[in-house]
């Protein structure tokens, strides 16, 4: 039975606040070989891994990461207290640094680290490269750099050999004319961006999915040539599509 491999979207988010050291390590210990992270960067120029655009939802404050200085954003709680209440509140703002030490930790994790959009359009695709990629070097062997923006993603490619993924919304737009230039190693399309039937396979990169919480879909989609997914249910869908899961 066709499996796809699994990437922990943000960590183990279903469980954990998303993005946080809390919910890396515990997608880790799940089983996860792969993981998602975001990244943004502070107003003093540090990579932090961070969503949104807005502190909102996950600091229950207002602002933005790229508003607020490295020491102003680690002062912060990142508990997510929409969703867990006070159960992470001592949970902090997770640097890129403190992720690479992490990833260091464990030599077998591979690591999807996304470029939001909103750090680009604050600081430039130069500046975000030099930031980002130094703060990588010590585990840029199990780093991809994944984002929205083509352009950034044109720019790292000229800039740096490592490993791009282009993010899509849709599957149609895998045929901008920017693709062929980047020659993505990856390509993720949201779920609801797919057709409906057909298949995925793509020539020269590897197919990702997300955002996918049942094992069954994961299957379907592998039966059409995708080679991952990503799920904030990791724990869960490893074990379902293990050899005898559900």
């Amino acid at each position: 039975m066709s499996t796809p491999e699994l990437v922990a979207h943000r960590g183990y988010a279903a469980r954990y606040p998303e993005n946080t050291l809390a919910a890396l390590e515990a997608a880790i210990d799940a089983g996860a070989r792969h993981v998602e992270v975001d990244v943004q960067l502070s107003a003093d120029g540090f990579p932090v891994l961070f969503h949104d655009r807005t502190l909102d939802r996950m600091c229950g404050t207002s602002g933005a990461v790229h508003q607020k200085s490295l020491s102003e954003l680690r002062a912060l709680s990142c508990g997510e207290p929409g969703k867990f209440g006070d159960r992470f509140q001592r949970e902090g703002l997770l640097s890129l640094a403190g992720f690479v030490q992490l990833l260091r930790r464990h030599p077998d994790v591979r690591a999807f680290v996304e470029i939001k959009r909103v750090a680009i359009e604050q600081f430039g695709r130069e500046r975000i490269l030099e930031r980002v990629l130094p703060a990588i070097d010590a585990a840029i062997h199990q780093c991809t750099l994944i984002s929205f923006s083509l352009e950034f993603l044109a720019a790292a490619r000229r800039a740096h050999p490592i490993p791009l993924g282009a993010v899509f919304d849709r599957w149609e737009e895998r045929e901008n004319q920017l693709v062929p230039e980047i020659a993505p190693e990856f390509v993720f399309v949201d779920i609801d961006g797919l057709p409906a039937t057909g298949d995925l396979r793509i020539a020269g990169a590897r197919v990702v999915v997300y955002e996918v919480a049942s094992p069954e879909i994961a299957r379907a989609l592998a039966r059409r040539g995708v080679d991952m997914v990503e799920t904030f249910q990791i724990a869960e869908m490893l074990a379902a599509l293990r050899p005898g899961g559900s």
